[in-house]
């Protein structure tokens, strides 16, 4: 196989995301072991469920700025082993203050990975197929969990919680390897992109005149409320959703991962379903503001029916809504297309950084502040909280985005910087 070839790698994103998805959520099948273990609370928990985003929504604008000045094969493998180490140490830790500590240090490695993403799709993918792409890779973060959350479960049957952090890690490192040997460039020998390799290797010289642009624009602020709303449902499912079929619907640990995996893959059926319906409504004609707008604001609405599960009781009826919720969210997660379509084009990575750092926010104050609300052992407040957000993020695509294309920042040139 050419390794060169585009779609090849896609492939190599898509693996990616399982990878950076597994070391994000492996603590929340781990949690209710690691609270008897360490004797923790639902607070102390929702701290450490919280301290990943610390650093990674701090690191989100250093990231982006990084991504857009060092060359992707190898700032890829670089922090895939430094995350995956961090993993690893989590299986030895033993109090809380240890376990927040590796958190926050997978959080600080893993913040440039989707600004890194999208530069990579921005360069090998034409802006028709771009939705498409984004909707694949993205859709690794969904099916990943949905095959993984059981197999986490019996890992951690069989191995224990600190067994299942170590395994991740080393899956992590390996991962590393293959992505340096295997991914090139475009423009590095027989090219499969679209665009020219002087293009691709045009590289942004960060600058706090960029950065003041990208925090102050209108158009800009738009995509980033809505990433911190569509964030805010996902960080559940990412967090407390174990703990809230264990503990609140009374399932064993087993129970937990197989009810898990339903939403997630409900989740990534939404992602397919979005990306190459964008894309084929973009090539028939349709502008982009119905072609990319409308999958986002409809799965945002359908994201705000999580509230109806606190209205049944049987756990069809639950893993119905949860579904629904979480398909809804799957159809909104291609927003990453709208940092590729309207960002300048020299500052896709700073943009993409910016934009993961606000939508990083949520996985800061939603944890928390679902830890402080379920404190009596009701979750019924926490998913009015999170099914209220994904209404202001759909009401935010509505009314600030506006016209989906790129922004022109007059009289800047694109100074250029090697790495």
């Amino acid at each position: 196989m050419n390794i060169n070839n585009k779609f090849f790698v896609l492939a190599l994103l898509f693996i990616s995301v399982v990878i950076n998805y597994m070391d994000r959520t492996n603590i929340s099948v781990a949690a209710k072991f690691i609270a008897d273990d360490l004797d923790l609370t639902s607070v102390q928990m929702g701290v450490i469920f919280s301290a990943f985003a610390w650093t990674y929504s701090a690191m989100q604008i250093p990231g982006g700025m990084i991504v857009d000045a060092v060359r992707v094969r190898i700032l890829y493998p670089v922090i895939l082993v430094a995350w995956s180490l961090a993993t690893i140490v989590q299986g030895l830790v033993t109090s809380l203050a240890a376990m927040v500590g590796c958190r926050m240090a997978v959080g600080m490695f893993e913040a440039p990975s989707y600004p890194t993403n999208n530069k990579i799709v921005t360069h090998w993918f034409a802006e028709r197929q771009r939705a498409s792409a984004i909707a694949v890779y993205t859709s690794g973060q969904f099916i990943g969990l949905a095959f993984l959350m059981p197999i986490l479960a019996v890992i951690q049957e069989w191995f224990g919680w600190r067994g299942l952090f170590i395994i991740s890690g080393l899956i992590g490192i390996a991962w590393a390897a293959v992505w340096y040997f295997m991914y090139r460039e475009p423009g590095e020998k027989d090219v499969g992109s679209e665009l020219c390799a002087d293009d691709n290797e045009r590289q942004a010289t960060p600058s706090w005149t960029n950065i003041r642009f990208a925090l102050t624009n209108r158009k800009l602020w738009g995509i980033y409320i809505g990433q911190f709303c569509l964030g805010s449902t996902l960080i559940f499912f990412l967090t407390w959703f174990p703990t809230y079929l264990a503990e609140y619907r009374g399932l064993d640990n087993l129970k937990t991962g197989f009810w898990a995996s339903i939403p997630f893959t409900a989740a990534f059926f939404g992602v397919l379903c979005s990306g190459f319906t964008s894309d084929w409504l973009v090539k028939r004609g349709y502008s982009n503001e119905f072609a990319r707008k409308t999958p986002v604001i409809v799965g945002l609405l359908l994201s705000g029916t999580v509230i109806a599960a606190n209205y049944v009781e049987s756990m069809a009826a639950v893993t119905f809504f949860l579904s629904l919720a979480f398909f809804g969210n799957g159809l909104a997660s291609i927003n990453w297309v709208f940092v590729s379509l309207v960002a300048p084009r020299h500052m896709v990575g700073l943009v993409g950084g910016c934009f993961n750092f606000i939508g990083g926010l949520s996985a800061v104050v939603i944890p928390v502040a679902i830890g402080f609300l379920v404190q009596d052992g009701d979750f019924r407040p926490a998913l009015l909280l999170i099914g209220g957000l994904a209404l202001v993020g759909m009401c935010s695509y509505l009314f600030l985005v506006g016209r989906v294309e790129e922004i022109r920042v007059p009289g800047q040139e694109v100074e250029t910087l090697s790495v």
